[in-house]
């Protein structure tokens, strides 16, 4: 049994520069290769860069970057749905070098976690192509479900009979900025072997909506007004209490805590709730932000 619920500060945003703090508290954070296999089922776009090619007569041998749907199969291979008028898709089919970055949804800041992946992209066979498309339907399908800005969509441009999946099969390299201080290589062979967290398997975009649909309010009382004057309590209680559910989300989860973005005013923070006990499931995850906010 781990310690009870705490938060400690993550990063904050400095409104005069524009520029990212990192607190120095230490948290209780997944091994790197499994927040990124958790980064990867939990993000819900990516940034492709491939080589510019020759054969559209200007900037060949450049970077060309692009933002696409994806989906991971069950090793952590990133799977892109590309259309072939695409540049992207003209520039792999002669070099197949290519980038992907990835963010945690809900936070676009230098805050975020994000991994860059380094590796080469190929279509997948014909015989593949249908269980590719599985793979997006089960990952958004969550976002319809859920009634997104996306979910009146109809139908989804994954399903258009001139898309064709590619992925990326040989991962060279992994690039990871955690968001709480940690930004290093990790080894491609502990990637493709780490597993998820179960918490992340089971529908996370409807996790994180439910924790923060429930919590808002609260979370923001706690974490988003502080002053440190007691003479400004009741202002403070009164401002959280009035705040939209916006201030306070919930924006990753994984076994060992929760990060939640925090706004006060011009101030937007991340705080890391670590948990006492393992989230496996909503429930699990319920019950540690109850007694957080106890």
């Amino acid at each position: 049994m781990r310690s009870p619920a705490v938060a400690s500060r993550g990063l904050s945003r400095i409104t005069l520069s524009g520029g990212v703090q990192n607190a120095t508290q230490r948290c209780e954070l997944p091994a790197p290769s499994v927040a990124v296999r958790n980064l990867v089922e939990q993000a819900q776009h990516a940034h492709l860069c491939t080589v510019m090619s020759a054969m559209h007569h200007r900037r060949a041998g450049y970077p060309f970057g692009t933002a696409v749907e994806f989906a991971a199969d069950g090793a952590g291979h990133p799977i892109l749905c590309l259309s072939p008028l695409a540049l992207h898709m003209r520039n792999l089919l002669e070099d197949p070098r290519a980038s992907l970055v990835m963010n945690l949804p809900g936070w676009t800041g230098l805050a975020n976690a994000r991994v860059t992946m380094f590796g080469d992209v190929r279509e997948l066979p014909a015989s593949s192509q249908a269980d590719a498309l599985d793979l997006f339907q089960d990952k958004y399908a969550q976002q319809f479900s859920l009634g997104g800005p996306d979910s009146a969509r109809k139908p989804p441009r994954w399903l258009s009979a001139n898309r064709r999946f590619f992925c990326m099969d040989r991962i060279q390299d992994v690039y990871f900025v955690g968001g709480f201080g940690t930004v290093q290589w990790v080894d491609v062979e502990e990637y493709l072997s780490a597993k998820p967290d179960a918490i992340v398997m089971d529908n996370p975009a409807l996790v994180l909506k439910t924790l923060s649909d429930r919590f808002a309010v609260r979370l923001f009382r706690k974490l988003g007004c502080k002053t440190g004057k007691k003479e400004d309590a009741k202002k403070e209680d009164a401002a959280a209490a009035a705040a939209p559910a916006a201030d306070a989300a919930v924006i990753s989860i994984d076994r060992l805590g929760a990060d939640v973005r925090v706004g006060s005013g011009a101030d937007t923070s991340v705080e890391r709730i670590a948990a006492d006990r393992d989230i496996l499931t909503l429930d699990d995850a319920l019950a540690v932000f109850e007694q957080f906010l106890a």
